[in-house]
């Protein structure tokens, strides 16, 4: 048995799901998810408890029994407690502002860079030097952090760009003057 795929979700309070066929949707108070179970899983709703399990050893079954038990942990986790990502912005004269729902990013380029985030993702600048990527979908705010990052990676000379709070950048030595 898949050490992941065998344990149970447990539901929390104020949380509801239901499962019609292969689709399960899991409500909270952060939003609703939804996701089509693949249909070599069989989901089964006990009290307070998600449980899923396969058909077989076939490592194709194991390996879509541990993901499919993790996607739904993860759905129950983000429609009770959310899920950030925080960005850090480094650089001379690099900043972040929120004008209405658009992130306006100014990152040496010739002109500002701006983002509309995606439904369901909601973006915050507590100061011009960080973002704050907030949602109940895991995937959808990591792939908004993502892209964000990818405007600006970090370079390996200065540091300079957005990168992940708590992201290490390895530094490279300048050039030297040769003899």
């Amino acid at each position: 048995m898949s050490r992941i795929g065998k344990r149970p979700v447990t539901v929390p309070k104020g949380v509801e799901i239901t499962l019609d066929g292969s689709a399960l949707k899991v409500k909270g108070p952060n939003g609703e998810l939804d996701l089509n179970v693949h249909p070599e899983m069989s989901v089964t709703l006990e009290e307070g408890e998600v449980r899923v399990e396969r058909p077989s050893d076939a490592p194709r079954h194991r390996a879509l029994h541990g993901l499919t038990r993790a996607l739904i942990n993860n759905m129950v986790e983000g429609v009770t407690a959310g899920f950030t990502r925080i960005l850090e912005i480094q650089g001379v004269g690099y900043r972040a502002e929120m004008k209405g729902n658009t992130l306006n990013l100014a990152l040496g380029f010739s002109h500002p860079v701006e983002f509309e985030p995606p439904e369901g993702v909601s973006i915050e600048c507590p100061n011009q030097t960080t973002v704050v990527v907030k949602g109940a979908d895991k995937q959808a705010v990591g792939q908004t952090a993502a892209v964000i990052r990818g405007y600006r990676p970090p370079e390996p000379y200065k540091g300079k760009g957005i990168r992940y709070q708590g992201e290490q950048v390895r530094r490279k030595a300048g050039k030297t003057a040769g003899a």
